[in-house]
């Protein structure tokens, strides 16, 4: 019996002590974000042996603050008041910019790693979670252009699955540029609106397919010694129009049938809406006039095409302008006022205006974010297949 304890007793020492050999060193406890009642918001980064941490978070109005630090080695600062909303953030801890280890809320995002703050209002926001039925977000692969494995993110309705032979309306929503298929989930909080707006019954119950828009990056990614290219840097340059026309042949030959394959989706045109935001509004532009027997509904969030690409490659559009109108049941354009994109999309505005093609605008202050993006949510998915 002593032999047999003698045994327990030194396996369990022995799994204890590597259980915690195996454990990182760890240091003070860091609280950070921590978002006080008047809005003021304190951020904290441990580094000891740094000789300069600032504070990057220029949507909130806080570029290049300096933090200070203390007796242990902790940097803080405090800032604000800041406005309600979700914003991202990061340090630049001696001149490289890192993320805010103590946060678990990041921003998806191909290029960039940032952490997010959210400061929130007085009463709940559409894009908060509230006391209300919630729909299901899942994430899917499904096979792609090239050989590759595509992934995207796809919210349910609340009721989905009590409803076995109910069939939805789609909304196809794409990523901007360097966004990856789960921005509108993580920062956009599109399920979230979602389940408010149909809680409400403002919304129709819909599914969401949320795709990762760069197909150049995947297919490089996925092959050997394969090298993610550069961002094209001219909206309509030919390399531009190529890869959203890469995306557009995924989307309609793979994507597409694979939703209405493994989700409960009505397949018509009527009932399928696509939208997106930067990069991803340009890709909705382009598969949506080049393929008027697909959409019905079409959404861009601060994005447009020139003149020039709109009179070259979809003349249609504004040539037959009476047909164009009967079969968009919904034409969205919406832009910032601050956005670098605002003057291409105010021409853009112009350019349907004189050619008669109905559409449906709305312009707000800000600029390129995120914020402005939930904004666009919150105006188009109440208008969606009704």
């Amino acid at each position: 019996m002593y032999s047999h304890f003698y045994k327990f007793f030194t396996l369990t020492l022995l799994f204890a002590c590597s259980w915690v050999i195996a454990q990182p060193p760890r240091g003070p406890l860091v609280v950070s974000p921590q978002v006080h009642t008047d809005k003021r918001i304190t951020f904290r980064y441990l580094a000891p042996t740094a000789r300069q941490v600032l504070l990057d978070g220029g949507q909130f109005g806080a570029s290049g603050v300096p933090m200070t630090k203390d007796s242990i080695g902790i940097w803080s600062v405090t800032v604000g008041p800041i406005k309600p909303d979700i914003y991202p953030y990061g340090f630049k801890v001696d001149g490289v910019t890192v993320m805010d280890p103590a946060n678990v809320n990041y921003f998806p995002n191909e290029r960039f790693k940032a952490s997010l703050v959210d400061v929130p209002s007085e009463k709940p926001a559409l894009y908060d979670l509230q006391n209300v039925t919630h729909g299901t977000i899942t994430y899917e692969y499904y096979p792609s252009v090239s050989g590759t494995t595509g992934r995207v993110v796809v919210y349910t309705p609340p009721g989905y699955d009590k409803s076995p032979t109910k069939k939805y309306p789609v909304y196809y929503l794409i990523s901007g540029t360097t966004d990856t298929e789960e921005t509108f989930f993580k920062v956009g909080h599109t399920n979230l609106i979602l389940d408010n707006l149909i809680a409400q019954g403002k919304a129709v119950p819909m599914i969401v397919v949320m795709p990762y828009g760069n197909i150049a990056a995947r297919i490089a990614e996925q092959s050997p010694n394969g090298t993610k290219p550069a961002d094209p840097t001219i909206r309509d340059a030919p390399d531009a129009v190529s890869r959203a026309k890469a995306f557009e042949d995924d989307l309609l030959k793979n994507l597409v049938p694979y939703v209405e394959k493994n989700y409960r989706a009505i397949s018509s045109r009527d009932s399928r809406a696509i939208g997106g935001f930067s990069r991803g509004g340009g890709q909705t532009l382009r598969a949506a006039f080049g393929n008027m027997d697909k959409f019905a509904w079409v959404c861009s969030y601060a994005s447009y095409l020139s003149p020039a690409e709109m009179d070259r490659s979809f003349s249609q559009i504004g040539g037959n302008a009476a047909s164009t109108n009967n079969q968009l049941k919904l034409l969205w354009l919406g832009i910032g006022t601050e956005d670098f994109l605002y003057k291409g999309t105010v021409e853009f505005m112009d350019y349907l205006t004189t050619k008669k093609v109905s559409y449906k605008s709305f312009t707000t202050d800000g600029g390129h974010t995120w914020m402005n993006v939930k904004k666009y949510l919150t105006e188009t998915l109440p208008l969606l297949f009704r």
